[in-house]
């Protein structure tokens, strides 16, 4: 497993955010590993502008995963995996250290997913709504698009690969960004179209609170990528802030032992990005490569 630890820096805020976690990054061609990175630097400036500008750990990280639900190269909103009938259907979550949090899935219409999981959240009386209609969300004062808008001809060439098993489907590839403000709040956003050439209906980790996405003021904000399934039936996010809150443990041995405990033993790969309050980060995967962007106290730093 790689982990990567860093310590709170002295700007007051700390955002980090990851583009999916998977296979060998190594293969891509320069110019892609230079999409990446620049769509990963984008997505980091938006939320960083956030908190440079005292604005709150949620809108931070809500402008970090919408820059990325946008770049059709991730795996979010244009540009999302497809399901074995060829659609899209979309999963965000969002959580504030408050406790409070809302969550999409099967989305077919927000243009934004975590914009949408936003609303459930302050809008609604629910915690996660499956395939809100275009009207609630239109309603809600989102872009809506039609269904076909999020689909893109790399992700159809993708799903026929895979169809034709020329490429193993890809369980791997969610978006998403962890941030603690200049108030010591945390929050986390996480979004995803899930595994290429899933059944229609199948909802992974990332709108589950516990499982991939998890806040608590005073403990931690967690955003998770990696096998859903895994990370549900390990309640993986839940479980490293319980060894902070509980045990005490530092976030990195936290981790460390959740990965361990509920990845490993489930011969299971993926990833996590996390913030503790006090703006110390913890990046890790246990998988052969995570896109990931976050400051080191000196720059700004892009894993493609």
């Amino acid at each position: 497993m790689r982990l990567i630890e860093l310590d709170a820096p002295a700007t007051g805020y700390s955002l980090a955010l990851h583009g999916g976690a998977g296979g060998r990054v190594e293969e891509l061609t320069l110019v892609e590993q230079g999409s990446y990175a620049e769509g990963l630097t984008a997505a980091y400036r938006a939320g960083a502008e956030v908190l440079a500008g005292g604005g709150s750990a949620l809108d931070a990280v809500c402008a970090s995963v919408q820059v990325l639900e946008d770049d059709p190269l991730f795996n979010a909103g244009r540009g999302a995996a497809l399901t074995a009938a060829g659609t899209a259907e979309l999963d965000a979550c969002v959580m504030t250290g408050d406790g409070r949090s809302g969550a999409v899935a099967a989305s077919r219409y927000a243009r934004n997913p975590v914009r949408a999981a936003r609303k459930v959240m302050e809008e609604s009386r629910a915690v996660l709504l499956v395939d809100p209609s275009a009207e609630r969300i239109a309603g809600w004062g989102l872009d809506t698009v039609d269904a076909g808008w999020f689909v893109t001809p790399a992700r159809q060439q993708q799903l026929e690969n895979v169809r034709a098993r020329l490429l193993e489907p890809a369980r791997h590839g969610t978006v998403g960004a962890v941030a603690v403000d200049v108030r010591g709040r945390v929050a986390a956003a996480t979004s995803t179209g899930g595994m290429v050439g899933q059944n229609e209906g199948r909802i992974g980790d990332s709108p589950i609170v516990g499982a991939g996405t998890y806040a608590r003021d005073g403990v931690v904000a967690i955003s998770c990528t990696g096998e859903g399934e895994a990370f549900i039936q390990g309640t993986v996010a839940v479980d490293i802030a319980a060894r902070v809150r509980y045990l005490e443990q530092p976030l990195g041995a936290a981790v460390e032992a959740t990965v361990v405990a509920e990845l490993d033993s489930r011969s299971a790969t993926g990833g996590l990005v996390a913030v503790r309050p006090d703006g110390s980060l913890v990046l890790a995967h246990n998988s052969p490569a995570m896109f990931a962007a976050f400051h080191d106290g000196t720059r700004l730093v892009t894993l493609t």
